[in-house]
């Protein structure tokens, strides 16, 4: 079992889409700070992050944000929650986090169900560079 590390937030990311690896670059250039590391949905380990979660993977298929020991979000908060760690002009975002969960996962499970046909699918996950090794986790 990988020991997760307390003091980062761990993002677990459909490793299979192109939109959710776009994602996970911009937030690689973003993270100024060091506080993400990354696991892909489809890991072993992502999956054991779930499990231990109570987190249905067959509910989840998109995004899920981990703060060690505290709390998950998972959709649009985890999006939400997520912009607001960057800082900058993307942690505007975080201000939709009054809208009610409901009406925000309405748009976010619509763009979810559609981000294969719009922004297309990797045949594998995504592996890391090796400048960007320390950042996932296995």
């Amino acid at each position: 079992m990988t020991t997760l590390p307390e003091d980062k937030l761990i993002i677990l990311f459909d490793g299979v889409c192109n939109l959710c690896n776009n994602t996970v670059d911009y937030v690689l250039r973003k993270d100024k700070k060091d506080i993400f590391r990354f696991a892909s949905l489809q890991s072993e380990l992502g999956q054991q992050l779930l499990k231990e979660r109570g987190i249905d993977p067959n509910e989840v298929d998109s995004i899920v944000m981990i703060d060690p020991g505290k709390a998950y979000y998972v959709k649009s908060t985890a999006a939400l929650k997520i912009a607001q760690q960057l800082g900058g002009g993307i942690s505007f975002l975080h201000n939709f986090i009054f809208l009610p969960e409901s009406f925000r996962n309405v748009v976010y499970d619509f763009v979810a169900r559609n981000r294969y046909k719009w922004y297309g699918k990797r045949e594998t996950c995504r592996m890391p560079t090796a400048e960007e090794k320390t950042k996932f986790l296995e």
